[in-house]
Parts: C-alpha cells; sequence; structure tokens
C-alpha cells in the first residue's frame, strides 16, 4: 500500500451512508426478506436441487432462451431436454454418490452434463482444464470417478498422465469421448459419448426429485490458503442458496436478462456466481469459450448480454484495449465480480455505459463470509448479512495479534486485518473432501471462548457501516489472472529441477497489474549457473501458464523459522527491487521464451508500466 493510503484510509462518512446506502436499504429489504424466507423454507433434508430447477424453468419459460454458445442457441425446453439425454443414458450404470470426472473446455456439453449429473445425484469432478502432468494427476487421482469425460481439446493431456492415474478395468471401460470440432476420430478405448446419445429418451428422468439440498453437486479445486488443491465440496444448497443471493438479492436478474459467462466453468466463479445468478429467473447464460478483450464487446452485442461476470483482470484488459468510439454502445446494464480496481472504477463505468457494478468478496468454500455491493456504491466489496470479524494481524510472525488473554482483537474502522468468518453451526461445519484440511481453515477460541472461525487467509479494509475492501491475501496462496497459486504445488515442482538445492515461491506486486505474479527465490545446488531455458521448459511442462513465476532471485541462503519453515516476510518486502537486493535477479518478460537479467532500465520501465504482463 502506498504511504497515502495508509495515513488516509478510505471510510464511508455519516452524510453518504445516508445519502445513499440508507435509502438503499429501505428499497431492498422486501427483496431480501424474500430471499432469507426461500432459503429457510428450503432446508438441507428439502427434496429440491438444481435439476429440479432446470425443469420448473423448462416448464414455466419453455420458449424463453437459456443457453447460447457460439452459433448454437437453446430455448429452456430444448436446454432441459439435452440435459435429459445425457441423463437417462448414464442412469443406466451410475448411482446417487457415484463421481464423474469431468475435463472439458466451456461450452454447451458442459452445462448439459454437469447438470445431467445433478439430475442422478452424481457428483462431477470439475478438473481445472489449465492443469498438466503432476498437478493434473493430483486433482483426478483425489476424486477418482467411475467415469472420465474427456473433451476432444483435451484428450492429449488426459494421455500424457492417464498411466499415472491407475484406473481400475471398470474406470477403463468407461473413458468418454466428447467430440468438439470434430478435427479427431474418437481414440481407442474411448466411447464416443455423442453417438451413445442418439435415441437417448429426452423426458425428465425418475431420479430428479430424489435429490436433497445438502446431497454434493460438484467438486471444485481451490488452493485455499495451504497446500495442493483442494477439493472444495459445492453441494445442490450451495448453488441455490448462491442462486437466491446473487440472482435475487444482489444483481437483481429478471428472465429476459443474458448473463455472458467468459470464466472457466470450472472455477467457482462461472458456476457459483454467473450461472448460480441466472438459475433464479431463468435468465439465459452466453458462454464463451475463452476470454478476448478483442472480441469481447462484440460478443456482447451479438449474444445481446445484459449482463457479465468479471474478475479484475478481465476488466483491467478490456480498460487497455484502444478506445473505440462505440464502447459505450453495447446492451451491458450491470456486471458482478471481484478485483475491480479502484483507480479505474468510475472511469470503467463511464466508457463502457455501465449503470452498476456489483463488487463481491467471496470463495468457492461455504462458510466463508459473503459481501456483496447489494447498494450499489461505487469502491467496495459490499456488505455480509452473516457474522464475521476483521482481527489484528502480526505481519511478522503471520499469525492474527493475540493478547493477554490469548484473544484476538478487531480492527478500527480504517484499518487492515484479517477477515474470519463465524461458523455459528459447527456440528453441520465442512469445506473440503479432506477433513484435515478442512480443519487447517479453523480458528477456536478467538474473540470469546468456545468460537469458531474460519480463516480466509485474506487481508481487508473496514472502510464503516458494514462495508470492506480487499487489500491483499496471506498465507501459502496469492492470486495472478483469476487463479489461486500454490507456492507449496509450485515450489514442490521446482524443487525437482536437478539444479536447484531448495526455493521459496511468494507473490509480488507489479504496479499496473491485478493481483500478485510468482516471484521465486533459489539456492543452487552447485556453483554452476542455471541452464534456464532447461529450466522454463521444465516449468512450462509440470506448471498451468498462470503459476509459472515471472521473477527469479538467486539467494546464498535462506533464514528459517524454528519449524523450519522458510520465512518470507524479508523476501516478499524486497521483491524484485533492483535498489534494494544485491543479488542476481532475473524475469520472464511478456511474451518471451526465455528468463533475462533484470536490469535497473528494465525494473524502471516496469514501474512506469511499460510491459503488460
Amino acid at each position: 500500500m502506498e504511504e497515502k493510503e495508509q495515513k488516509n484510509p478510505y471510510v464511508i462518512s455519516a452524510d453518504e451512508y445516508k445519502a445513499k446506502i440508507q435509502p438503499s436499504w429501505d428499497e431492498k429489504t422486501p427483496w431480501i426478506m424474500k430471499g432469507v424466507v426461500w432459503m429457510a423454507a428450503h432446508t438441507a433434508e428439502t427434496k429440491y436441487s438444481i435439476g429440479l430447477r432446470t425443469e420448473e424453468h423448462a416448464r414455466d419459460y419453455p420458449d424463453s432462451l437459456a443457453l447460447l454458445y457460439e452459433d448454437e442457441k437453446y430455448t429452456h425446453k430444448e436446454y432441459n431436454e439435452q440435459v435429459n439425454r445425457y441423463s437417462n443414458f448414464f442412469l443406466k450404470f451410475l448411482k446417487k454418490g457415484d463421481t464423474a470426472v469431468i475435463f472439458v473446455e466451456n461450452r454447451s456439453d458442459y452445462m448439459f452434463i454437469i447438470i445431467a449429473m445433478g439430475k442422478l445425484g452424481v457428483i462431477s469432478s470439475l478438473i481445472n482444464t489449465n492443469l498438466r502432468q503432476q498437478p493434473l494427476i493430483h486433482s483426478m487421482t483425489h476424486t477418482p470417478g467411475r467415469v472420465y469425460i474427456i473433451g476432444e481439446e483435451l484428450v492429449q493431456a488426459f494421455q500424457d498422465v492417464k498411466s499415472e492415474l491407475e484406473l481400475t478395468k471398470e474406470q477403463e471401460k468407461h473413458l468418454f469421448f466428447v467430440t468438439d470440432k470434430g478435427d479427431m476420430k474418437t481414440p481407442e478405448e474411448y466411447i464416443n459419448l455423442k453417438e451413445k446419445l442418439s435415441g437417448s429418451d429426452i423426458s425428465n428422468p425418475p431420479t430428479t426429485s430424489e435429490i436433497l439440498m445438502k446431497d454434493p453437486f460438484v467438486y471444485i479445486f481451490t488452493s485455499g490458503t495451504t497446500g495442493l488443491p483442494k477439493a472444495a465440496i459445492l453441494r445442490h444448497s450451495s448453488i441455490l442458496n448462491a442462486m437466491t443471493w446473487w440472482g435475487h438479492m444482489v444483481v437483481g436478474l429478471e428472465t429476459e436478462d443474458i448473463v455472458y459467462i467468459t470464466t472457466p466453468l470450472f472455477h467457482s466463479h462461472g458456476i457459483k456466481v454467473a450461472f448460480a445468478a441466472a438459475l433464479y429467473s431463468g435468465s439465459a447464460m452466453a458462454i464463451a469459450r475463452k476470454f478476448s478483450a478483442s472480441k469481447f464487446w462484440d460478443e456482447t452485442r451479438k449474444f445481446n448480454a445484459t449482463c457479465f461476470n468479471y474478475v479484475g483482470e478481465i476488466c483491467r484488459y478490456l480498460y487497455n484495449q484502444p478506445p473505440k468510439p462505440d464502447d459505450a454502445d453495447n446492451p451491458i446494464v450491470k456486471i458482478v465480480g471481484n478485483g475491480l480496481r479502484l483507480d479505474m472504477w468510475i472511469d470503467f463505468k463511464k466508457r463502457f455505459g455501465i449503470k452498476e457494478v456489483r463488487e463481491f468478496y467471496g470463495a468457492t468454500e461455504d462458510f466463508v463470509p459473503n459481501f456483496a455491493n447489494i447498494h450499489n456504491i461505487d469502491k467496495t466489496c459490499g456488505v455480509c448479512l452473516t457474522p464475521y470479524a476483521i482481527v489484528r494481524y502480526d505481519m511478522e510472525t503471520d499469525q492474527p495479534f493475540r493478547n493477554e488473554r490469548d484473544r484476538m482483537k478487531k480492527v478500527r474502522t480504517g484499518e487492515v486485518g484479517l477477515l474470519l468468518g463465524q461458523i455459528q453451526d459447527p456440528d453441520n461445519f465442512y469445506m473440503y473432501k479432506d477433513e484435515e484440511a478442512t480443519e487447517k481453515k479453523v480458528f477456536r477460541n478467538a474473540l470469546r471462548p468456545g468460537d469458531m472461525y474460519i480463516n480466509t487467509g485474506d487481508l481487508v479494509r473496514d472502510i464503516g457501516f458494514g462495508h470492506i475492501q480487499f487489500v491483499d491475501r496471506l498465507g501459502d496462496t496469492f492470486r495472478w489472472k483469476g487463479e489461486n497459486v500454490s507456492t507449496e504445488e509450485v515450489e514442490s515442482v521446482i524443487n525437482t529441477f536437478e539444479q536447484i538445492d531448495i526455493c521459496s515461491v511468494y507473490g509480488v506486486l507489479i504496479p499496473h497489474t491485478e493481483g500478485r505474479a510468482g516471484m521465486v527465490s533459489i539456492h543452487k545446488r552447485t556453483e554452476e549457473d542455471v541452464d534456464f531455458k532447461e529450466f522454463l521448459k521444465f516449468l512450462q511442462k509440470y506448471l498451468p501458464n498462470y503459476a509459472v513465476p515471472k521473477f527469479i532471485r538467486i539467494i546464498d541462503k535462506f533464514d528459517f523459522t524454528a519449524t523450519h519453515k522458510i520465512q518470507k516476510v524479508k523476501l516478499k518486502a524486497e521483491g524484485f527491487n533492483v535498489n534494494e537486493i544485491d543479488a542476481p535477479l532475473f524475469l520472464l518478460l511478456p511474451n518471451s521464451s526465455e528468463y533475462v537479467p533484470l536490469t535497473k532500465e528494465i525494473y524502471q520501465e516496469i514501474l512506469e508500466g511499460k510491459y503488460s504482463f
């Protein structure tokens, strides 16, 4: 943070509250209460599900648009029938509680498949399509499936790790191939799924009405704040409560609205925000295969989209495009997402003619407090309707501050602290498939005896009247290119490179960019120079692109804690500042195929924003 910001932090004044927030509460309260009543009526044991909601939309809005992808268009009736083709086919050999591993990029088939599985009570394990090698093996073995559904576009990536998955004969018999552009023949040992669907029953399967709110819907992989990717459980209640929150209380979508989705559908942003918001009133989803800044506004016009979901990087890429006279000539009215930079917030709205920015703070996992800008106030993540606390954090020890009674202390208005979410029902608390990983997220006896809080791993600023601003991430995870990067995962890969003895990975701020870029400090195994060309090839083979470090620091020795952990506080503080570091530094410039020495000239150009990372 800049020194000026620390001295004069933004807080909401009493006048702002009276002028904007208080009247908005009066308008929003009936909406909120309607949503609260719906959620209260749909308990964990209620027989209600995403599949049933889909069937209701097919009944109530049969001719309204439900899904658009490239040149494909489906009404709610057609959408539900496509889903049913998959459901009734898989009903022959899958049952409630089974897992289906889904490795397919954004397209219409993706939605058909996961909703179909949901109607059967089968849990879809949504695999990050950017993963390769060891991270991919880890994810697929963490949630092994009875069936594996692989897109044509990802068959080679799957084949590269298939032998390491140790599939049983039964699993080998259920490898399904989903055609894409039709450039590839069905590989041997795979079943062409679309061919099998020919003649499949389009009526609603009998299982839909038996699915409970508490039943798992999907696994979504998240780095959280520690360790390798973990499978977060999203139950039907997770999506349906999010549906009520986003679609009704926060964004306020109607059946005629069309939500443009450019974020990956394996990510909670695509499923738990955009899809969930559209699900409330039967709004349509327009799915993009991948985000493209140059095609973005033409696509919104093509689909006549009224809303899109964003992460901060999306907004920055759009903002950095050369201005055009028709920038504001688009159908978008409102946007929902997180990470819109405060310094471009107002200009972004004006340039693109956006009336509502529904910024939020949240996470994939349930029980993490969710904030949302329900009042459409500029430069805030909004408010939270569940109990939380923002407590003082000691950056030196990487722990929350505790007083002489071993209690944490809340920050004052305007101050930054660690965000905690209170767990009100410990008996029904869950987060991950792995119980040990779940327990690591918990603080007990934090503010008073017997209480229980979730550690979000995030620093936020309390700006008053229940509103917050996001500040930073803590711990072993940082956010880059809209993805959470686990430092432990990256370190485990780098430490296997033969020329490296030990390393430490952390995120560093680059001016004019969102999130934190990866940086690694390495201690060489010998005195010989590291072969950086081979090193980069190694990283690109075993890591997704967003996790490849942008900066490298050669270090003589590390400082360790009493528990033998590398101390990162000083490393993070120094970052890649060539004026403070008396050690070799290297960087991977945008569109470059090799690491080059970081000079003072290049460092200054980075500070001036001359490189688009």
